[in-house]
């Protein structure tokens, strides 16, 4: 039995649930509760499992990780920014 689908569903799930807290940072431009080393560790821990992705070949994890990657590292760069 092929459970690709569930990659698919579990990347879809765990992105979208990204997406709120991301245009909220984005739009507010507050990162006051923000821990900067969870968003240092986070985005890092994205980067490795989007190049985990590549190394197999996994489309599920390859996009969903390229997408939360640009969302956490921009929410990341916004910390840094407005310290």
């Amino acid at each position: 039995m092929n459970l690709e689908w569930m990659g698919y569903l579990a990347a879809t799930c765990t992105t979208l649930s990204f997406v709120p807290q991301a245009v909220k940072t984005i739009r507010t431009r507050d990162t006051s509760g923000i821990s900067l080393w969870m968003y240092v560790v986070f985005t890092f821990g994205i980067a490795c499992w989007f190049g985990y992705g590549l190394f197999l070949k996994s489309w599920p994890m390859i996009v969903s990780n390229a997408i939360t990657f640009l969302l956490s590292s921009t929410i990341l760069g916004l910390k840094l920014k407005h310290k």
